[in-house]
């Protein structure tokens, strides 16, 4: 996949692979999410150290950590990791997007959900997850909802955050052949 630039409400806006400079948005942004927000479960925030190891953990892997910028600025990222760490999980990726309060809304959640899905499947991957946080999160289920996830079930009061009992949703779509077809003796996607 290339790095795409689409047109929005906003000017130049650019979905690429994330870098090192990246990390001090990406932290901001995640930061929030967690501070004030229930689609995540942590509870403190991760430092900046923090995210680039979780960032190379995943690109150890050859797995997507991508960027949305507008105007030069990081608004949004979304990365794909092993759902499990199983051997037998390595066909299913679980997908994470967060996005910086000022963009959400603007469609930037589904831009970077579609260049995703596109270098997952591209990559060899057969089936996506999203791992919703709380079942009132209706940006996220519905931007997953409108690229052909479909929902698989609700774990309920599985966290427990702001003082109150919070469910999961879990969405999953097909990538490429999906299970319609054996997963190839090379698989192109490292444990």
């Amino acid at each position: 996949m290339t790095d795409t630039a689409q047109t929005m409400n906003t000017p130049a806006l650019l979905i690429r692979p994330s870098t090192l400079d990246d990390l001090p948005a990406i932290t901001a942004i995640y930061a929030h999410a967690v501070l004030h927000g229930t689609g995540t479960f942590e509870i403190e925030a991760p430092d900046e150290a923090e995210m680039a190891r979780r960032r190379d953990d995943v690109l150890s892997k050859g797995l997507p950590w991508l960027v949305a910028e507008v105007d030069e600025q990081v608004l949004g990222y979304a990365y794909a990791n092993h759902f499990r760490p199983r051997r037998a999980y390595r066909f299913c990726l679980e997908n994470s997007i967060y996005l910086a309060a000022q963009a959400r809304g603007q469609g930037l959640g589904r831009l970077l959900l579609t260049e995703l899905v596109g270098r997952c499947e591209a990559a060899g991957a057969r089936q996506m997850l999203a791992v919703i946080g709380d079942a009132d999160n209706a940006g996220s289920i519905g931007v997953h909802a409108a690229l052909g996830f479909e929902h698989c079930g609700v774990l309920k009061a599985a966290g427990w955050k702001f003082d109150r009992w919070l469910d999961v949703v879990l969405m999953q779509r097909s990538l490429g052949h999906g299970h319609a077809r054996p997963a190839p003796a090379s698989d192109g996607l490292p444990a």
